[in-house]
């Protein structure tokens, strides 16, 4: 049966739909570098909290939950994104995110902790909805690719921020990292000189997008929960509770704990980097088999393997562990040509929330039997997500045309 054609409006340039625009990915995966740069500074302040509050690994791991609470605006975001422009969200947010994260070491409390950091999760929130579908707007055919690039500048981020955090307090002190909110603020600078005229809406005719929607919507999202939920303790366990690990278990240095996040997430650049673009090659469900066959298997054998391996084993962990996340979302995009940016909000809405329930499962389970076991847990569990690739829709064969 032959599809028919969807008009969409580039926006951003003047240029054939199915135009690769290099420059205008990069400045948004530049967006996602400096936000997500800040977002990481939570994880190896993890066992500093924990020291200065006296609190345990539920409590400390859970702080994390509190940016993810603003993830039910994802939907609302996205619903928005496809209608009007929001292009100042994206602007604005790796300024205020940076904000945000820069003053933890000021807050005196938990109560306080918590506040900042749910500001900062509406920021990020705010991001992370439209960006993505803006990406795949200025991709054309190569969503893919892409996603690859945008994922690939937020795994540098979350390999950058563990040692920009820990450099930023040998410079000022814990207290002092609120200086480092500049950063965030120059970046929103250079997206409002290369964004402000962006219009990000697509140019949709009919009224039927919406059932168009909520039609695929009830195939496919069904499928991604099962997948995510199989896998979503494992990548909380790593994301989250890595440094303590490193700290609590391998008496590893405050250096060396925020190392060992910033060796997995190099290693998710890379794989961010190739699995997108390679999805687009091979096909989305073939490389989702490879990467969630391989990563508990890595997970189990860095936890009891011998230490002289953990290193490359670390790498490996990152490349399969993070990188179908790109995989994922260009599938998203592929199946929601007329709503992205809502499928996209509502895809990280799920996300996110899964997310938080993964945090306090590995909390509650590290509590009670170790982080090893937690750990080891979290990688036979995310063997269940294998079975639901089988469910996954195939890519879609949709013509854009200008």
């Amino acid at each position: 049966m032959t599809t028919p054609a969807i008009s969409v409006e580039t926006p951003i340039i003047d240029a054939p739909s199915d135009t690769f625009q290099t420059e205008q990915v990069l400045t948004i995966g530049a967006g996602h570098l400096v936000n997500d740069t800040f977002s990481s500074f939570l994880a190896p302040l993890l066992p500093l909290i924990q020291s200065t509050l006296g609190i345990g690994y539920a409590a400390a791991g859970s702080l994390a939950i509190f940016v993810q609470i603003p993830s039910l605006l994802n939907p609302f975001i996205g619903y928005l994104a496809d209608k009007v422009s929001v292009r100042y969200f994206v602007i604005l947010a790796p300024g205020i995110t940076a904000t945000a994260f820069s003053c933890l070491g000021l807050a005196p409390t938990y109560a306080a902790l918590a506040m900042l950091l749910f500001v900062a999760g509406i920021s990020i929130a705010a991001f992370h909805a439209p960006a993505p579908a803006m990406v795949a707007k200025v991709s054309g055919a190569q969503v893919g690719k892409g996603m690859s690039i945008f994922m690939a500048s937020g795994e540098l981020a979350r390999a950058l921020g563990p040692m920009l955090v820990v450099a930023g307090i040998a410079w000022f002190g814990v207290d002092g990292i609120w200086r480092m909110a500049i950063l965030g603020w120059g970046m929103s600078v250079i997206l409002y000189a290369r964004l402000r005229t962006v219009a990000a809406t697509p140019r949709v005719p009919g009224a039927s997008a919406m059932d168009t929607f909520w039609t695929t919507a009830r195939r496919l999202f069904p499928v991604l929960v099962w997948l995510l939920a199989g896998r979503i303790m494992m990548v909380a366990a790593l994301t989250t509770y890595l440094p303590i690990y490193m700290n609590d278990e391998r008496q590893a240095s405050l250096w060396l704990a925020a190392g060992a996040l910033t060796i997995l997430q190099a290693a998710g650049v890379a794989g961010a980097l190739a699995t997108g673009t390679l999805s687009d090659r091979w096909g989305r469900r073939r490389i989702l088999l490879v990467l969630l066959s391989l990563a508990p298997f890595l997970m189990i054998a860095f936890l009891y393997g011998p230490e002289w391996l953990a290193v490359p084993l670390l790498l490996l962990l990152g490349f399969a562990s993070i990188s179908p996340q790109p995989v994922i979302l260009a599938l998203v995009q592929d199946q929601f040509p007329l709503n992205r940016a809502l499928a996209n909000g509502t895809y990280l809405a799920v996300t996110f929330l899964l997310q938080a329930g993964g945090i306090w499962l590995v909390g509650m389970l590290s509590d009670r039997y170790g982080l090893t076991i937690a750990f080891a847990a979290s990688a036979v569990v995310a063997l269940l997500s294998i079975p639901a690739i089988r469910w996954l829709p195939g890519r879609a064969k949709i013509a854009v045309n200008v």
